[in-house]
């Protein structure tokens, strides 16, 4: 479904989650995650949380802030929840948030990304997207933190960074 590009969503609308066994293939020599194999789980929820807010098909734009705070390790659950956090035109910023989670139930982040993804139209040019309705103070607060992320991007690229 098309959405039209006045008509605002809500975060929870394009929440996202997956969860992950990780999996000796998933490790390297000292049982821990790969980073690259978490950089793959977080680009899917991202573009699933972009797609669902745009109704669009998306293609992922960059990577910022792939911040890894603690590892995983063998056979234990990942859990990834991604959400919009900001928008413009045609892009949406996703944050996604991974936790390695026990047996007990108990989570740990290890990750946070934002990742910056683009809405394409039929002939896979940008489209525009909805705009992003802010319900709390915490959407607010990330979205503010979205316009300072995108000014830094806009200047690295002008800068040839």
């Amino acid at each position: 479904m098309i959405m039209p590009e006045t008509e605002a969503k809500r975060v929870s609308e394009s929440q996202t989650g997956q969860v992950q066994i990780v999996m000796p293939g998933d490790t390297n020599g000292h049982g821990r995650l790969f980073g690259g194999r978490l950089a793959e789980w977080i680009d899917i929820v991202a573009a699933v949380a972009a797609r669902r807010h745009s109704g669009r098909e998306v293609t992922t734009v960059s990577i910022d802030n792939l911040n890894f705070k603690a590892p995983a390790y063998a056979n234990e659950t990942v859990v990834l929840i991604g959400r919009v956090t900001h928008t413009g035109r045609t892009s949406m910023e996703i944050r996604v948030d991974t936790y390695a989670e026990n047996l007990r139930g108990e989570r740990n982040m290890i990750n946070k990304a934002y990742v910056v993804m683009v809405a394409l139209d039929e002939n896979q040019s940008p489209a525009p997207v909805p705009a992003l309705l802010l319900e709390t103070g915490e959407q607010r607060a990330e979205w503010e933190a979205g316009e300072k992320r995108r000014e830094l991007n806009r200047r690295r690229r002008h800068e040839n960074y």
